[in-house]
């Protein structure tokens, strides 16, 4: 089911892209707008373990500097079938965790000095087989596809507003202002759908990792102790790699009612009744 909701939100998202492409600048409009944000994507896709390592002021660590944690990585990656990922550790207080690289032979599995000083080692596997999950599911890829679209949209609709103010195409009788309605509402659109994707992966790797570690309520137990931290202890970060921690580090108020619509994570506590369920 999740799949199926994942291929019916990008099905919507290259719909609208579309729409809007052929309305602001019909077919090589469109072209451009893609090639420009997927040479970004792309880009940014390519050297993304570097990226975010530098963004949450990661370092890598040696099985010398910390054995038991590689000792539990290397287990559970056994377990999902995946190649050893690097593993890294991120100065913050805040309990957290996060996967990134643009493959399973190109990963990183980095967790913030702070869970290993919260969670129990069962709720910790149940973490990194979270993480492990993303890798599996490709996420990563799927990220890119969709920041792409997204962007793609934006720089369409970014053009459309300047068509608007300007005069525009208005040889075929379209209306400046149903032109600048479109490009105030697309790019919130595409967010809305590049969000709503990336809250179902989560909960995809939610399941995925609960059958790598075996513990689905470790995992569910370790989110509602790291959800709790996250609203008590600030984490600095770039708004830009926040969606990949395990819990959203920059979300003092959890995403209820039409927020929870522009959150990239799901909230805490279906996250936490999905993995019950899974254990019943």
């Amino acid at each position: 089911m999740n799949n199926v909701k994942v291929f019916v939100l990008m099905a919507g998202m290259t719909a609208l892209f579309m729409a809007i492409g052929g309305a602001v600048g019909g077919q090589a409009g469109a072209l451009m707008a893609l090639l420009f944000a997927g040479a970004m994507n792309v880009f940014m896709y390519w050297n993304s373990g570097a990226m975010v390592l530098r963004a949450y002021g990661a370092r890598v660590v040696t099985p010398a500097e910390a054995p038991e944690l590689h000792a539990m990585v290397d287990r559970l990656r056994q377990r999902a079938g995946l190649p050893m990922p690097t593993v890294a550790v991120a100065p913050h207080a805040q309990p957290n965790a996060f996967a990134t690289g643009r493959d399973p032979e190109h990963a990183v599995v980095c967790v913030t000095e702070g869970i290993v000083q919260l969670v129990s080692r069962e709720e910790l596997e149940g973490v990194i087989a979270h993480e492990l999950a993303h890798i599996k599911n490709r996420d990563m890829l799927l990220q890119t596809v969709t920041a792409t679209m997204a962007g793609a949209i934006s720089n369409l609709a970014m053009i459309a507003q300047w068509g608007a103010m300007f005069g525009g195409r208005d040889d075929d009788g379209e209306s400046p202002i149903a032109g600048l309605a479109m490009a105030l509402v697309a790019p919130i659109a595409a967010s809305l759908i590049q969000f709503a994707i990336s809250r179902q992966r989560e909960f995809k790797a939610d399941a995925v990792g609960a059958e790598i570690s075996g513990r689905p309520l470790a995992l569910a137990s370790a989110l509602t102790k790291l959800d709790r931290a996250a609203h008590r202890i600030p984490m600095q970060v770039a708004p830009a790699v926040a969606p990949l921690a395990q819990v959203n580090p920059l979300s003092a108020f959890g995403g209820r009612g039409m927020a929870s619509l522009f959150s990239t994570h799901p909230s805490t506590e279906e996250r936490v009744a999905r993995l019950h369920a899974l254990a019943a």
